[in-house]
C-alpha cells in the first residue's frame, strides 16, 4: 500500500510538473509580448481615467485619442476629416500621432489653411497611419506603407526612434484596442 501511495504521489508530482515545463520552451509567447510604452511624453499622459495608457488600451484608436488631452488637435483634424470611423474600424494599425505641441510648429495660417481643406487633410492624416502592427524593433531600420499610399521611415533604437528624419517618437507603444500609437513630436507631411 506504501508503494501505490508513492506512485501516485510521483505521477501527481509528474502531472504538475510538465506543463510547468512546457512554459520553459515558450520562449516566443514571451517575445512576442508588447513592449510597455516608452519615452519623455508618456510621464504628460493621465494617470487614470480613459485618457490614462490604460484607458487607451480600453478603446479604439480615434476613441482613445479623443480622451487623451495630449492630442486634442489631432482628434479635431482626425473629425473634419471624416476619418473617426475609419479609424476606430481598422485592425492592427499603426498611428504615429502628432501631440498638441507638433501642430504648435505649423504657422496658424497654414494650419487652418490645412483644416479647412478636407482633401488635403485627409492625405495628411492617413500619412500617419501604417496599414500593419509596426513592433519597436521593425522601427529600428524601417520603412513602412502608410494608408495614404507614400512610405514613411523610421530609425533609432531603445527608446530613441525618429521618424522621417525629423519628428521624435516622445511617446512610444501606447496600445489601444485595434491600433499601436506613436505620439511624435513634428506633423509629417507626405511627399509632394
Amino acid at each position: 500500500m506504501t508503494i501505490t501511495r508513492l506512485q501516485r504521489t510521483a505521477a501527481a508530482a509528474a502531472a504538475l510538473a510538465f506543463p510547468a515545463s512546457l512554459a520553459f520552451f515558450a520562449p516566443q509567447a514571451q517575445a512576442e509580448a508588447p513592449a510597455e510604452p516608452y519615452g519623455p511624453a508618456c510621464s504628460s499622459v493621465p494617470a487614470e481615467g480613459a485618457g490614462s495608457l490604460e484607458g487607451m488600451a480600453k478603446d479604439p484608436v480615434a476613441t482613445a485619442a479623443s480622451n487623451n488631452p495630449e492630442l486634442s488637435t489631432l482628434v479635431s483634424a482626425v473629425e473634419k476629416a471624416g476619418l473617426v470611423d475609419t479609424l476606430n474600424n481598422a485592425k492592427n494599425i499603426t498611428v504615429f500621432a502628432p501631440t498638441n505641441d507638433a501642430f504648435d510648429k505649423i504657422p496658424q495660417a497654414d494650419l487652418e489653411a490645412l483644416l479647412n481643406d478636407k482633401a488635403e487633410l485627409t492625405k495628411v492624416l492617413t500619412y500617419h497611419v501604417v496599414g500593419e502592427k509596426v513592433t519597436t524593433q521593425q522601427m529600428e531600420d524601417g520603412t513602412f506603407k502608410t494608408l495614404e499610399g507614400s512610405d514613411l521611415t523610421t530609425k533609432g533604437s531603445g527608446t530613441a526612434f525618429t521618424v522621417n528624419d525629423s519628428s521624435k517618437i516622445v511617446c512610444g507603444n501606447v496600445p489601444t484596442a485595434n491600433a499601436t500609437v506613436n505620439l511624435v513630436d513634428t506633423v509629417l507631411m507626405p511627399p509632394s
